[in-house]
C-alpha cells in the first residue's frame, strides 16, 4: 500500500517566482475501487475519470462546494485507486496551515486546474523522497475520517509526533510543542 510509504516524503511545488514551496507529508488516506467510500466504486464518470488513469497523476476534486482535495492516483490504469493527502507540515509556518485536505490544497494553491497533472520532478508539483536525516518515530494506522461508508477500514496513517495532523485517533494525544517534530529548512529540496 502506497499511503503509509508517503509519510515523511516531501510535497514540493515550484512557484511562479522559481522558489520551492514544500512540506513534509504527515497524514494520508487510501481509497480503492472495491470499497464504497472510493469515488470510483462501481462507477466511472467524467468527474472521476482521472482516478482511473495512470498512477502518479493528481486527482483533485471539490468537496462541500468549497474545498479541494488532493489525491495521488496509485496502482494501475482502469482501476480507481488513490491516496488522499490529508496533512502536510511546512517549515517555519503555523503547524496547522496545511492540516486537513482543504487547507493543504489552499496553502499549495491547488485546484481543479491541476487535476490529471503528472506528479514528477519535471513538473510544477512533485513528491520527493523522505530526507535521510528525517527520523520517523511512529506511524499511527487508524480509520479514515469524513466519510459515511467503509468507516471501519484502517486506511489512514499519520506521523504520531507531528502537531500538523487533522484529527488524531481516539486516545492519541497531541505532543507538546517542545517534543513535537517539525520540518527544518535543511531537509527541503
Amino acid at each position: 500500500m502506497v499511503a503509509p510509504d508517503l509519510i515523511g516524503c516531501l510535497l514540493v511545488k515550484q512557484e511562479t517566482n522559481g522558489k520551492h514551496l514544500w512540506g513534509v507529508i504527515v497524514e494520508t488516506e487510501a481509497y480503492s475501487e472495491e470499497e464504497p467510500a472510493c469515488h470510483g466504486y462501481h462507477k466511472r464518470t467524467d468527474k472521476n475519470e482521472t482516478l482511473f488513469g495512470p498512477p502518479g497523476h493528481l486527482y483533485i476534486y471539490l468537496t462541500y462546494g468549497m474545498y479541494y482535495c488532493v489525491n495521488i492516483v496509485t496502482d494501475r490504469s482502469n482501476w480507481a485507486n488513490g491516496v488522499l493527502l490529508r496533512s502536510v507540515a511546512l517549515p517555519d509556518e503555523d503547524e496547522r496551515i496545511a492540516s486537513g485536505p482543504g487547507l493543504l490544497a489552499k496553502r499549495f494553491g491547488l485546484n481543479k486546474d491541476f487535476d490529471n497533472t503528472p506528479i514528477s520532478s519535471g513538473n510544477r508539483l512533485w513528491i520527493a523522497e523522505r530526507p535521510r536525516s528525517m527520523q520517523i518515530s511512529k506511524i499511527i494506522n487508524t480509520t479514515r475520517i469524513g466519510i459515511s461508508k467503509a468507516k471501519e477500514l484502517h486506511w489512514r496513517w499519520y506521523l504520531q509526533n507531528s502537531r500538523s495532523i487533522s484529527k488524531r485517533a481516539k486516545g492519541d494525544r497531541c505532543p507538546p510543542s517542545s517534543k513535537a517534530w517539525q520540518p527544518i529548512i535543511e531537509e527541503g529540496p
